[in-house]
């Protein structure tokens, strides 16, 4: 990924009390992902957005950055697997605005994720302020690794509070694909191994301070975890989802999963699944490139169709 020019542009950001927001001057990047130019365009801390427009424009909205667009224009929202670097991350993120999708990044740290409510719950806050704020971003694919499942999680706490408001945002997604997702019994190994995958004596370390953690901070951190992990089986999300694991993945467990896919079949939730032998934890699309390509694309495809397909009912039904 190389940048070839940088505009300053003016967008809001929050303020330290995070009551209201503040113009800020941040870089409008022009990027280049394969023989492709993409602008970026940050957000807020942790949370990116990617566009294949000729021109993208942003202005202060109410509590989010807002896109000036006159057109729907379908979005997908990646939520990244610990310590995810660009170019890996570029790589899925490509798949999408290949198909004239704009693409929003979300990234959580380990500081994020080991104290939620100044952490991952703020990046939850702002993910959800600039869904509402942008109606015009739809419809909406998710595609999350790991730990994005419990960031996710933690979104849809906040959008159980106000249903009210929150439905028709939660109506916008028409598709969920979640890759090597990690539930919260797996905290414990997959955070030590994310951030020291090269020396196993600080991931030993880290790994009893996780346990540490867990147990000391359960009104702070524990309580959340648990929370999100609920929200995330019992999801608001009822679009038709797609599972890809390994059984050689001991972070997000094909086991686990297995009961993830079991509950939203109970649910009703129209679940597709790939469990690969002998794939990493947010490996698949490194080591069955072409397979997963394929997997992801005909997913695609059918929700695509089926969306058309319910435009094409709704211009019937408002003639009759």
């Amino acid at each position: 990924m190389s940048i070839f020019r940088s505009i300053s542009l003016a967008v809001p950001r929050l303020s330290a009390s995070r009551q209201t927001y503040q113009p800020v001057l941040i870089q409008h990047l022009l990027v280049s992902m394969g023989q492709r130019r993409y602008s970026q365009h940050p957000i807020s801390k942790g949370i990116d957005l990617f566009s294949g427009r000729d021109q993208v424009r942003l202005r202060t909205g109410r509590a989010a950055p807002l896109l000036v667009s006159d057109q729907p224009r379908p979005l997908a929202v990646v939520l990244a697997w610990m310590m995810a670097q660009p170019r890996n991350l570029a790589k899925y993120t490509d798949i999408y605005l290949r198909r004239g999708y704009d693409v929003v990044t979300v990234n959580c740290t380990p500081w994020q994720l080991l104290w939620p409510v100044k952490g991952s719950q703020v990046i939850a806050e702002d993910l959800i302020n600039f869904l509402d704020e942008n109606k015009s971003c739809q419809p909406i694919v998710l595609h999350g690794f790991s730990v994005g499942g419990y960031v996710w999680g933690e979104v849809m706490v906040r959008l159980k509070e106000d249903l009210a408001r929150y439905q028709s945002l939660i109506d916008r997604i028409v598709g969920q694909t979640w890759d090597s997702a990690a539930d919260f019994t797996e905290f414990q190994v997959g955070l030590p191994l994310a951030v020291f995958p090269d020396n196993p004596l600080l991931r030993g370390l880290l790994e009893r301070y996780v346990s540490y953690h867990l147990k000391t901070f359960h009104d702070v951190a524990t309580i959340h975890y648990l929370r999100s992990s609920q929200l995330f089986h019992t999801t608001l999300v009822k679009a038709p989802a797609l599972l890809l694991v390994s059984e050689t993945d001991p972070i997000g467990s094909a086991a686990s999963n297995r009961r993830l896919r079991e509950t939203w079949d109970s649910m009703g939730i129209k679940t597709h699944w790939k469990c690969w032998e002998d794939s990493k934890h947010v490996c698949h699309l490194m080591k069955h490139r072409q397979e997963y390509t394929d997997i992801l694309e005909s997913f695609l495809d059918s929700i695509e169709q089926g969306e058309e397909a319910n435009r094409i009912e709704q211009k019937m039904q408002a003639k009759l």
